[in-house]
């Protein structure tokens, strides 16, 4: 079927909630090239909303998949477990900065896992509240709508939000917030809403994700270290965006030098296929009892061969290394954008965690959503899929897999800077 008669089926039988925009069809797709249901060519700079680090259907993952089902693709594995899924949890356990010795429990989803590192903050506490941060995305499940620092599109439509969830500023000086601030607003949380003694676990992602790919500063995180070790609560790091390799280390947190309690992730632990996990100190993951934790299809045996896949072309391909060499490459690019038109500013990268963001005057940082959106229209209409996100909605995030070729990069990136000519023109001096 052709793109046209595939939107009449979308508009027909699709949730308009759950229905993409976008009027083209993934038809097939390699490393960071899609070509569509009518046959056109697109450069992927989204990869699946960070599914895709090393590229689509890496081979030595897409022969992983197919030999396992030649084996066996379900039974349930708390009815009969199977190697992949210990196998799996032994990997990650040796590869994860959390304190200690390190055991596992394998989801589905992003969301999924955070919910159960709540629940597994709880258990080990005793207590119930949780802290997150302004900008933060933990999901689309009612409990990670609670959690989440922005509420639109996520929570607007689907009344009360689960209790017991507090919110503290996250640190991004380019908005006003600085670390001392954040932090301040992270104590009189404390002092206001979520007394210590029924706190369970303040919940931070290292690199905000849908809030704008702002880092927080390794300082800000060891204060959250120190804060939960004062207070006997669990410091959670959500890892589904940043995580696997996308900030030139497998984990952004590695960053830092802090060590967590908890770390979820997802995304590109499998290439594209659905999992994810929460790894954590041993005594807090044994803290709920038998059969509290899990699901139907919580780590697939399926799934699981696709990550332990993953994990082998970290291993061999040097993706760590080619995370770092693109961002590096990413901050060039962004620096002559900066200097080339009044609109762009802030451009920043955490290896290839990268992003600028589109202002209408750079004096005042004054966010301009319109443009971003205009920008991601005109490079589809180009052959460029480009995605937005950030509190203003005014952040341009590059996403595309650290496999990229270079040609193909150079090829989307001249699509960027020649869309936001055609949108705004240019410039010969810069503006500061």
């Amino acid at each position: 079927m052709n793109n046209a008669q595939l939107n009449e089926l979308k508009q027909r039988y699709v949730a308009s909630g759950a229905a993409s925009p976008a009027t083209q069809f993934a038809d097939r797709a390699e490393n960071a090239v899609v070509w569509d249901a009518d046959g056109t060519r697109i450069i992927d700079f989204a990869g699946g909303i960070g599914v895709l680090n090393i590229g689509h259907r890496h081979p030595k993952v897409v022969q992983a998949v197919k030999d396992q089902l030649d084996k066996v693709m379900h039974t349930c594995q708390t009815v009969m477990p199977y190697e992949g899924y210990v196998k799996v949890a032994e990997k990650l356990s040796q590869v994860t900065p959390v304190r200690g010795h390190a055991k596992v429990m394998l989801a589905n989803s992003g969301a999924e896992a955070l919910e159960n590192a709540v629940k597994i903050a709880r258990a080990a506490t005793g207590k119930n509240n949780v802290i997150c941060f302004d900008g933060g995305y933990h999901g689309r499940t009612f409990m990670t709508m609670a959690m989440n620092g922005k509420v639109a599109p996520y929570a607007t439509d689907f009344g009360s939000m689960p209790g017991n969830v507090f919110r503290a500023p996250y640190p991004v000086p380019y908005h006003g917030v600085s670390e001392d601030e954040a932090l301040r607003g992270l104590k009189m949380a404390l002092k206001t809403d979520a007394n210590p003694k029924d706190t369970a676990a303040i919940v931070i992602e290292p690199v905000l994700g849908e809030g704008g790919f702002y880092p927080a500063p390794a300082s800000f995180l060891k204060a959250i270290r120190e804060i939960c070790d004062e207070h006997g609560m669990l410091m959670i790091v959500d890892e589904v965006q940043s995580g696997f390799g996308r900030t030139g280390k497998l984990f952004a947190i590695e960053h830092s030098g802090v060590e967590p309690d908890i770390i979820t992730m997802a995304k590109s632990m499998a290439d594209g296929m659905p999992i994810s996990a929460v790894v954590g100190t041993d005594k807090h993951m044994d803290a709920s009892g038998p059969n509290s934790l899990g699901g139907t299809y919580t780590g697939s045996p399926v799934s699981c061969a696709a990550t332990l896949a993953v994990l082998e072309v970290f291993e061999q391909e040097n993706i760590l290394e080619k995370s770092q060499a693109l961002g590096d490459k990413l901050a060039k690019r962004f620096a002559q954008w900066q200097q080339q038109f009044d609109c762009v500013d802030n451009g920043r990268n955490m290896g290839a965690m990268a992003a600028i963001d589109l202002v209408t005057d750079k004096a005042n940082h004054t966010p301009d959503a319109d443009l971003a959106g205009a920008l991601c229209k005109k490079a589809r209409e180009k052959g460029l899929i480009l995605l937005s996100c950030g509190l203003y909605g005014n952040t341009i995030r590059f996403l595309m897999p650290v496999t990229i070729e270079d040609e193909i990069l150079e090829e989307g990136l001249a699509i960027v800077e020649e869309s936001l000519k055609e949108l705004v023109g240019s410039k010969s001096t810069a503006t500061a």
